[in-house]
């Protein structure tokens, strides 16, 4: 079956695309909707422009959209984006990396129910220190590239998800209650490696934005 991915370049994009990969699927392009909102309900900011090179290492088209970002009517850029997939490249179905979100989830298939399309959520509800755990075992290298919520503050920027953070924000989940994998907003991600890669991605440079516990970096690749 042929998949578009719903593709921001953050670990849950790139990891629900690379099971899909894994059970057979074949990813014809991947989908990613640019907002001009950095507080969008739907889409991820921090680095969107990335994806382009992402896209280029992974060897799968990108259809790349703008959205003004206004709660509910992004949608519509959604749906076209995904019927302009349907179109160019025959698509069958629709990956994306929901895990709790009913929100995110509850559109996405709405709008796929209206095309025509399989939806497919591989985390969905999947305990959130597993999934940090499944993107160490399966060799992927991801960075943090923004973070909305106390504790966490500017030092979080840059750091690999890693045993050692995994170990950290688990002492933070007990503490703070916040989500481990980031899924209440407490932060964003950027892929540089995974097996989908055939090549590992390089920061050239990066610039941060922000104050006291909201910060996101723009990074160059």
């Amino acid at each position: 079956m042929k998949l578009a991915v719903l593709f921001s370049g953050g670990k849950d994009s790139v990891l629900s695309a690379w099971l899909a990969k894994k059970n057979g699927y074949e990813l014809s392009c991947l989908v990613s909707v640019v907002s001009k909102n950095k507080e969008s309900f739907m889409f991820h900011t921090p680095s969107i422009s990335m994806v382009k090179v992402q896209a280029k290492v992974m060897d799968v088209p990108l259809i790349l959209h703008e959205t003004e970002g206004v709660k509910e009517k992004e949608l519509i850029d959604l749906e076209n984006a995904l019927l302009k997939a349907k179109n160019e490249f025959g698509i069958e179905g629709v990956v994306s990396g929901a895990v709790e979100s009913v929100y995110q989830s509850s559109r996405v298939q709405k709008i796929c129910n209206r095309l025509g399309l399989e939806c497919f959520n591989p985390l969905w509800q999947k305990n959130q220190m597993e999934i940090l755990d499944d993107l160490i075992k399966e060799n992927f290298n991801v960075i943090i590239v923004g973070v909305f919520a106390y504790p966490l503050d500017k030092s979080f920027l840059g750091r690999k998800i890693d045993k050692k953070f995994v170990i950290e924000v688990e002492k933070l989940l007990n503490k703070f209650k916040i989500n481990p994998a980031g899924e209440g907003g407490e932060f964003e991600s950027f892929v540089l490696d995974c097996p989908l890669f055939k090549s590992e991605l390089k920061v050239k440079s990066f610039e941060d934005f922000g104050e006291e516990n909201s910060w996101r970096r723009e990074l160059e690749i």
